[in-house]
Formats: C-alpha cells, sequence, structure tokens
C-alpha cells in the first residue's frame, strides 16, 4: 500500500511540475522574461529533479 501511495505522490508532483511549468510560459507571454524567470523555465524543463531521484 505504501508504494501505491508513493506512485500516486509522484505522479501529483509531476502534475504540479507541468502546471508550474504553463504557468511561467505564460507569464512569460504576458509580460517577457527577466533572468529568474529564465532560470525557472529551465528548471522546470529538466528531465530529471532530485525529487526523481528520491523516488
Amino acid at each position: 500500500m505504501t508504494s501505491s501511495r508513493n506512485h500516486q505522490e509522484a505522479h501529483g508532483i509531476g502534475q504540479i511540475e507541468e502546471q508550474l511549468a504553463r504557468q511561467a510560459e505564460a507569464a512569460e507571454a504576458i509580460q517577457g522574461l527577466n533572468e529568474a524567470d529564465e532560470d525557472i523555465l529551465e528548471a522546470a524543463s529538466r528531465e530529471e529533479t532530485e525529487l526523481d531521484e528520491l523516488v
């Protein structure tokens, strides 16, 4: 049961990451990019994250 819950949490994290990436793209379209925005978009587009290593 624990592994199922961990899998669900990992899936939820992936959905959150996708939502944050979409929000960053929308903000870029509205207000343009600055250096912090670029860093966030770069981090959001990474294939593997520190969370993946933990899971």
